[in-house]
């Protein structure tokens, strides 16, 4: 499993259409992905699950990955998240 802290910097949060985008950025990898912010851990290929956590730019939250591409999956939700591909 590979785990890292990561903080959201899209200058409107993850409202729908970043949602939407970062789903689309985690379903391109086969491990299982998971966004962890306080209590709440949702599976980062669930749009609901997505727009349940509600986060705001400058939160702090935790993504994990089990599976052969774990590394590249962080990775890539990392540098979504990052705003680069905003």
């Amino acid at each position: 499993m590979t785990k890292k802290d990561i903080q959201v910097n899209l200058e409107n949060g993850l409202e729908a259409r970043p949602v939407a985008l970062l789903v689309q950025e985690a379903s391109k990898y086969e491990s299982r992905i998971y966004i962890q912010s306080g209590d709440k851990r949702v599976n980062a290929k669930s749009i609901m699950g997505m727009m349940s956590l509600g986060l705001d730019n400058g939160e702090a939250l935790t993504v994990s990955a089990e599976g052969t591409d774990e590394k590249a999956a962080v990775d890539g939700i990392e540098h979504f998240l990052s705003g680069k591909t905003a």
